[in-house]
């Protein structure tokens, strides 16, 4: 029986230095990568054509290779030139757009990780959202996770990385207690982060981010670059789990999404139960900065 031909628009890859479409692609089962989650990645977000802050992720993906004593056959002008063919290849206007790096293969016989090579995975698929249209209009339901993040010294946040347990156990608590988003505490028991995303604080019009225990997510950045522009004050400090419940707003910040409202903390009611009018005002500036091409790569998928 013939087989049918892959839809590049279910996603292409790159590994192993060749592209090709994403369902064809895999890691190799004794991958550090995978066996250890010995690996740093980085996602970026391509919207209506272009990949937003490219250059940014990048920089950022190499700092993470450094913090992990890793290295790729790659500069920056190459792996922009991969993200971009894969992206072209796709004909995807709407994406997420993943870099990985795996420690590799160790040699037979050995578990040192410095005779492993490095390896390079790539690939783009259809945009994925961590809330519907439907729950960002209503708002995100939250609740504050008796799971305790990684702590920092033992895990570096500002590193991404697979180690994923804590946060999707989070996961799970939230569909237990009927929210769909978890924040997880540090050992100090303030909030840090939850899968996939930052959060903000708002209260008398002044907002407050978590300053440790997080991985400094690009939309975050993104946020904290243009409040000014707002007239908005922002704190980049530790956040009580008692001041969700005191907020007159919250949102959340993530690539597969943007600003998200939260309008339930722990079964309390924020904004009359709609998402508010400073996260509204955060919101739609981001998406216009998209529409204005700010720090935006445009896609030419020509041939």
């Amino acid at each position: 029986m013939q087989q049918e031909t892959p839809d590049p628009r279910d996603g292409i890859a790159f590994v192993g230095g060749r592209y090709m479409p994403l369902s064809e692609a895999s890691v190799p089962i004794l991958d550090r990568g995978f066996v250890r989650s010995d690996a740093t990645y980085d996602v970026a977000h391509v919207w209506q054509g272009r990949i937003f802050r490219l250059d940014d992720h990048i920089e950022r993906f190499f700092a993470s290779m450094r913090g992990l004593r890793m290295s790729l056959p790659y500069d920056k002008a190459a792996l922009t030139e991969i993200l971009v063919e894969c992206v072209r290849r796709s004909g995807l206007r709407d994406a997420y757009l993943q870099m990985t790096c795996t420690r590799g293969i160790p040699p037979r016989g050995t578990r040192d990780p410095r005779l492993c090579e490095n390896r390079l995975y790539v690939f783009v698929q259809p945009f994925v959202w961590i809330a519907n249209a439907e729950q960002q209009r209503q708002g995100l339901t939250m609740v504050v996770s008796s799971v305790a993040r990684i702590p920092p010294d033992s895990v570096d946040p500002r590193i991404k990385n697979f180690h994923w347990l804590d946060l999707t156990m989070g996961i799970f608590e939230a569909y237990d207690r009927d929210a769909l988003v978890a924040v997880l505490k540090g050992p100090d028991g303030t909030v840090t982060e939850g899968a996939g995303f930052n959060l903000f604080v708002v209260r008398d019009g002044r907002l407050a981010t978590p300053e440790s225990g997080v991985f400094e997510g690009m939309t975050r950045r993104t946020v904290l670059d243009f409040a000014g522009d707002l007239g908005l004050e922002i704190e980049v400090r530790p956040v009580l789990a008692e001041e969700l419940a005191g907020a007159d707003e919250v949102f959340i910040t993530s690539t597969a999404g943007g600003i998200m409202p939260v309008t339930v903390v722990d079964g309390r009611i924020l904004s009359n139960g709609r998402p508010g009018p400073v996260t509204g005002r955060v919101r739609d500036l981001y998406w216009a900065r998209h529409d204005e091409g700010w720090r935006m790569t445009p896609i030419d998928y020509r041939d």
